[in-house]
């Protein structure tokens, strides 16, 4: 007789059921969420919350506990290595189950189980408005404070006026002093390097290498000799031939990105090609 077993069988015997929640729960601490019937989630979370509580206290006799129930000696690490330390503020309620509609078939309830502090959707905290309240005394003292005011905002433009002037004086000056420093900027951001890689031969380490040498552009390239050149990139490991990389380098620098093309086509690894 099952007399005061008020807890959900599962359909199962004993050993079925404590197998089927122990893998259910390997599962959830693995994943972080999974989906299964309302009746399992239930279920699940009964059994799996004690575990997280006792992940709380990391020591051999905590770990040799949750042991017991898992069953899996890379889940009790995730354990306590990972979701420990995220569940450590929160006391109890660890899991939160989400309705996703009826299984086809046999209708039953589905839903998705999931760690709380894992889902980063409702878990990102929102800024708190703050709100300053300020209690008022009866009209005869709001109406000193009123009159206080109106006497301070009308004595405070005759004290400031005086010091604007001087104020733009200063602005004015401070900008006109700013002025070359604005200028400089454009040809700060014209020294852009360019993408080497773009012209037929060149990888991105012989353009790491190049760049390291100060040749960063296509004009820097393209006024480079071939024999320079050939110096820079020795070290470069393969073999390489930059007869063709300073004329490629021209016509990008010109834009001709067409006659570029049809060129690169061409050529072979930045060497023209034979017969």
């Amino acid at each position: 007789m099952r007399h005061g077993k008020k807890f959900n069988h599962l359909s199962r015997k004993t050993a079925h059921r404590k197998a089927m929640l122990s893998n259910m729960a390997c599962s959830l601490i693995e994943h972080k969420r999974i989906n299964t019937t309302i009746a399992k989630a239930k279920a699940l979370r009964v059994y799996v919350e004690p575990i997280l509580t006792r992940s709380k206290e990391d020591t051999t006799h905590s770990r040799r506990l949750v042991f017991r129930y898992l069953q899996n000696k890379d889940m009790v690490t995730e354990l306590f290595r990972e979701v420990a330390p995220k569940i450590a503020d929160r006391p109890g309620g660890y899991t939160r189950i989400i309705r996703t509609g009826y299984r086809l078939g046999d209708n039953a309830e589905m839903c998705m189980i999931e760690l709380v502090d894992f889902n980063e959707i409702y878990t990102n905290e929102k800024a708190k408005k703050t709100t300053r309240r300020s209690r008022r005394g009866g009209s005869g003292g709001g109406a000193k404070a009123t009159e206080a005011a109106t006497e301070t905002t009308e004595e405070t433009p005759m004290a400031t006026e005086a010091p604007a002037v001087e104020e733009a004086e200063v602005i004015e000056e401070t900008v006109a002093e700013e002025a070359p420093a604005k200028e400089e900027a454009p040809a700060k951001a014209d020294a852009k390097p360019d993408n080497l890689t773009k012209i037929e031969g060149i990888g991105p380490k012989i353009a790491e290498t190049l760049a390291a040498a100060g040749v960063a552009s296509y004009a820097d390239l393209a006024g480079t000799d071939v024999e320079k050149i050939a110096d820079i990139i020795k070290d470069v490991r393969g073999k390489h031939v930059p007869d063709t990389w300073p004329k490629q380098a021209q016509m990008a620098a010109d834009g001709k990105w067409d006659e570029l093309k049809a060129w690169q086509d061409e050529l072979d690894g930045g060497k023209p090609a034979e017969g």
